[in-house]
Order: C-alpha cells, then structure tokens, then sequence
C-alpha cells in the first residue's frame, strides 16, 4: 500500500512540475510588445549626456555594434538598414536602449526586461584576441609598466556582448549584453 500511495505521489508530482515548466516556456510576446510604452522623451541634439563618461577613457567606443539588414518596428518608430550603437541607459528609472549613428541619438527602444549576466559568461561567450609574439611582448611591457607607475595604469574596458532571436509571429528579440546587465528588447520585422 505504501508503494502504491509513493507512485501516486512521484505521478502528481511529476504532472504539476510538467504543468508549471509548459506555463513558464510560454510567454506572451504580443502582450508584452502591446505593454511597453512609446517613449516621449529625446536628448537636446541627439546627443547622449552619459557617453563622455562611458568612452573618455577608450580608444574606441564601448558600445556593442549592430548591424541592421532590413527594417525593424517598435510601434510607429521605424528603425531602417544601417550600423547603431547600442547604448543602455535609465530614464526616470526605466531601461531604455538608445540606438545611435555616429554617436547621434537615433531611436529610443524601451526594455521589457532587465537582469544580471550569468557569472564567467563574457570569458565563454566572447572571443580572445590571437596576438602575435611581438603583441605578446607589447602586451607584456605594457602591463609591467602599469603595475609599476599608477599614472600609466589602464582600466579595463566595458564587456558587453549581442543576442538576436527570432520569435514566433514576426517578432525580434535582441538581448544587449553590456556590463553587469543584459537588456531586453522586443521589435517586429512588420508594423503592427
């Protein structure tokens, strides 16, 4: 009897785990593109506030780079072919994703979803750099040099890292990773 009421336990069990993994793999994306809200607010000029402190000390830009094929939609904001810059920012508090040319604001995108990187994922998921022996011993001086004379130290630069998807029903998700977050978005590939 009692080998009887454990099956029949193990059974319920595994049916409501069942119930609760198929409720948590679908996610409604049309209710979630239908929620986020057309952003109201714009930079003076198209110009970021915040990006003289994320690039002051790169030689390059630390934003990840996405190169666009077709047209995307968010709502009435049409996003065409080209190269952007994928900038997170918070206004007010909500995460937004600013999609520049040339370091001109174009596109204001809102995030529907904000979380931590998983910890070792930039040192799995991001290539090395393949340096040749002189680099290598470039590489090597340099770091001499910095751990020896503090005005030559160098910071590290921003890590960040780029997921698109396809969905289901002509949707788009790209995932910004940049830091310590990833960022959400959620696009068309048709207006709605």
């Amino acid at each position: 009897m009692k080998k009887i009421i454990l099956i029949l336990v193990l059974i319920a069990f595994g049916m409501n785990l069942a119930a609760n993994l198929a409720f948590c793999a679908e996610t409604d994306y049309r209710q979630i593109y239908l929620d986020l809200p057309v952003p109201t607010f714009s930079y003076m000029h198209g110009i970021d506030p915040g990006q003289y402190y994320d690039v002051k000390d790169t030689t390059y830009t630390p934003y990840p780079l996405f190169r666009l094929t077709s047209t995307l939609y968010f709502k009435s904001v049409k996003i065409p072919p080209g190269y952007y810059e994928l900038t997170p920012v918070a206004y007010k508090g909500d995460p937004y994703v600013l999609f520049k040319e040339i370091g001109v604001v174009k596109y204001i995108i809102p995030v529907y979803d904000k979380q931590f990187v998983p910890e070792n994922f930039y040192e799995t998921h991001v290539p090395q750099p393949r340096l040749t022996t002189y680099q290598k011993l470039n590489k090597g001086l340099m770091t001499f040099i910095g751990n020896h004379v503090k005005s030559a130290q160098r910071k590290p630069a921003t890590q960040c890292y780029l997921e698109v998807n396809d969905l289901d029903n002509k949707f788009i998700s790209i995932i910004v990773y940049y830091g310590p977050y990833k960022y959400y978005l959620l696009l068309r590939t048709v207006q709605m």
